[in-house]
């Protein structure tokens, strides 16, 4: 998902927010196994579903491990800018390399997850596309030597 700000306000009814936290826990789980634990039928739960993707409330994709699909370099990026943070947010978030791009209060103006072939593909992306974005002051990686925990469940509220 490419931005947060398709669903404004976050006003979705309990049902809704019932069949997401049914998706989370298995994002094959079928339409007719969702409307009977949130009580609606198969097509309803379909057409509620079709809603939250088109409305940009969710997503449903396969989570992998980058390791096994050839991926053998992740970092996080945090990057400080000088002037409007968006547009610089906005080049990376086209960038195949960059999964996650936010906006940040802190030490950072952007913090970007980068996923990369190896430690030259790393460096490519950092030096000769990060660094050369208009705006972009400095940059910190933060290399990933082993990823312990990876969880989409957190529900809704």
């Amino acid at each position: 998902m490419a931005s947060r700000d398709r669903n404004p306000g976050g006003s979705l009814d309990s049902v809704s927010m019932a069949i997401i936290e049914q998706l989370q826990e298995d994002g094959r789980r079928s339409y007719a196994a969702i409307g009977k634990a949130v009580g609606l039928s198969e097509a309803a739960v379909r057409q509620r579903v079709q809603r939250l993707l088109d409305q940009g409330v969710m997503q449903i994709v396969a989570v992998t491990d980058p390791l096994t699909v050839g991926f053998h370099r992740q970092a996080m990026v945090g990057m400080r800018v000088e002037g409007d943070i968006e547009p610089v947010a906005d080049i990376l978030a086209t960038m195949d390399e960059v999964d996650y791009v936010v906006i940040t209060a802190g030490s950072f103006d952007l913090i970007a997850e980068l996923v990369c072939e190896d430690d030259d593909h790393l460096l490519e992306i950092i030096n000769k596309r990060i660094r050369a974005i208009p705006g972009v002051r400095s940059t910190e990686s933060f290399v990933y030597l082993k990823l312990r925990k990876q969880t989409y469940t957190w529900g809704t509220r």
